[in-house]
């Protein structure tokens, strides 16, 4: 299929590239950029006039509710939820159920995703099996099988040693391990420690929680030579750290997702279960701290973390409220209310969900995704079309996800999908 994106102002972080221009795409991949032959015949014509045209984003952090909580979330309505997003790419964790820890789970869950023809799922796989924390997973055979990398999800390890030992194997193979930094102990609260949980009486989970993860994790990594890459980091503290750590040559990338970089423990208001999350909302000189470290690279990527929690797991006091929200379809949004209110610069922050997150999944996806995150010509040719002007907000009534459950549902939004095309085929036209 011959596809020409007309018209549209075409940016590509990674390379610099910024210029009004067309984009043709010919059998999956990027034909051209810029100017089109006179031979080209298109099948379909896509009016980018006054749209971004960009790499399709990367989300890091996205649960499709497939295998094991359909009741929250089916993988065809969530995968339809990532391209009205123009997502498309994303990993999954492997905190589904039966956990992602046998690779005819991991095998079963690429064939029904890639039966969908939406966007792409790049599997991680779990660490230890049932992210029990005991017996590390057969990775060789989960790599095999398309896992992109191996995480314990929001479950801590409580043994250092099992953790020590998969950092070495890990790293003996050249894999990748994605760990959100939280102490067990510590971390077992509902809200950010701070005067705001203490007056509503709700349990806290201090900034130490993080920190003491941290260097737990970074001295592993000094011992073990493993690649790590941190998932959701909440606090100005932990941001210390880990530009510290970078500094000393770890081989570390991290991520923030748009709940914390956006929101603080205030938006719990009067005990609103949709600021119910993990890692809980944390003070405003946390979030403050977060932005900045995205701006100036210290944090590698934005993500989504797209939790979709039905409408029963929510109607819960706060404490009790299952934690997580639906994020995918805000991400593009979110990321441009980022920029304007820090003065970041439009292509930084597209590289935040573009080149950043696919520098995170690096070699892991293999030649064939090789130019993921990227808009070249010759490479996989999954672009993203967005009015930067569109305004709209966030209702049950909007969200094609399953899961309608979103701190961000009053806000007003700026900058929306118009087409999205994956591989070369449109998957998503507004």
């Amino acid at each position: 299929m011959n596809l020409l994106i007309k018209g549209g102002r075409v940016i590509d972080p990674a390379s610099g590239y910024d210029q009004l221009a067309d984009v043709a795409v010919s059998d999956g991949v990027v034909s051209a950029i810029g100017k089109v032959g006179a031979d080209f015949k298109p099948d379909q014509v896509v009016d980018a006039g006054g749209c971004l045209v960009v790499p399709g984003l990367v989300d890091l952090a996205v649960r499709l509710g497939e295998p094991g909580h359909e009741h929250e979330s089916m993988l065809a309505s969530e995968l339809a939820a990532a391209v009205a997003g123009g997502v498309t790419s994303l990993a999954c964790p492997p905190d589904t159920d039966p956990v992602l820890d046998e690779p005819g789970l991991v095998e079963m869950l690429r064939y029904r995703a890639e039966k969908l023809h939406q966007s792409r799922v790049f599997p991680v796989g779990a660490l230890t099996r049932g992210l029990a924390g005991e017996t590390l997973t057969e990775m060789l055979e989960l790599t095999e099988s398309g896992c992109v990398a191996f995480s314990q999800a929001e479950v801590p390890l409580a043994n250092t040693q099992v953790l020590q030992r998969a950092l070495q194997y890990a790293s003996t193979f050249g894999y990748t391990v994605w760990l959100r930094p939280q102490e067990l102990h510590l971390g077992k609260g509902v809200a950010a420690s701070g005067p705001l949980a203490t007056r509503m009486g709700l349990s806290g989970v201090p900034v130490a929680a993080e920190t003491i993860a941290l260097h737990t994790i970074f001295e592993l990594m000094h011992a073990t030579g493993a690649r790590v890459h941190l998932c959701r980091l909440s606090s100005a503290a932990g941001v210390g750290l880990v530009r510290q750590a970078k500094a000393d040559g770890l081989k570390l990338s991290c991520d923030v997702s748009i709940n914390s970089l956006h929101l603080t423990d205030i938006d719990i208001g009067f005990f609103d279960s949709r600021a119910r999350l993990n890692p809980p909302l944390r003070q405003q000189r946390d979030r403050d701290a977060l932005r900045g470290a995205l701006a100036d690279g210290t944090i590698d990527a934005l993500v989504s973390d797209h939790t979709p929690v039905d409408e029963d797991a929510k109607a819960l006091p706060f404490a009790e409220a299952e934690p997580g929200a639906t994020g995918v379809e805000l991400l593009f949004s979110l990321a441009l209310k980022w920029s304007q209110q820090d003065g970041v610069a439009l292509a930084r922050a597209l590289a935040t969900l573009t080149s950043g997150p696919a520098g995170v999944l690096g070699a892991s996806v293999g030649k064939l995704y090789g130019s993921v995150g990227h808009l070249v010509v010759g490479g996989i040719a999954d672009v993203s079309v967005f009015d930067p002007q569109a305004q709209w907000m966030a209702t049950p009534q909007e969200l094609r996800s399953q899961g309608k459950h979103t701190p961000f549902s009053t806000y007003e939004m700026q900058g929306r999908a118009r087409c999205t095309v994956v591989g070369g085929q449109v998957a998503f036209h507004a």
